[in-house]
């Protein structure tokens, strides 16, 4: 994120305005787009869906949650979530 001075992307009557909600502190302006997911761009959420879902397999296969754990590098209480959470669907 950039900063742009008030002064020179707003229009006079707009930054007056402005400053009667807030003269002279920070303020975000989001963007008009819609906000994508976390991890849809760069392909992050399908990886852990992914590795989620072999971690799944594992378990349902009988490997024990500490080996699991041990395989991936995750605690033990990481591939419970993941386990559990799944049981649910």
């Amino acid at each position: 994120m950039s900063y742009k001075k008030g002064v020179e992307v707003l229009p006079a009557h707009l930054l007056k305005e402005i400053q009667e909600y807030i003269d002279g502190g920070l303020i975000y302006i989001p963007k008009k787009s819609k906000r994508v997911g976390w991890g849809h761009l760069n392909g992050s959420k399908k990886l852990l869906e992914k590795r989620n879902e072999k971690i799944f397999e594992l378990y349902k296969n009988g490997i024990a949650i500490d080996e699991i754990a041990n395989r991936y590098y995750l605690s033990e209480e990481t591939i419970r979530k993941i386990v559990y959470g799944k049981k649910q669907l």
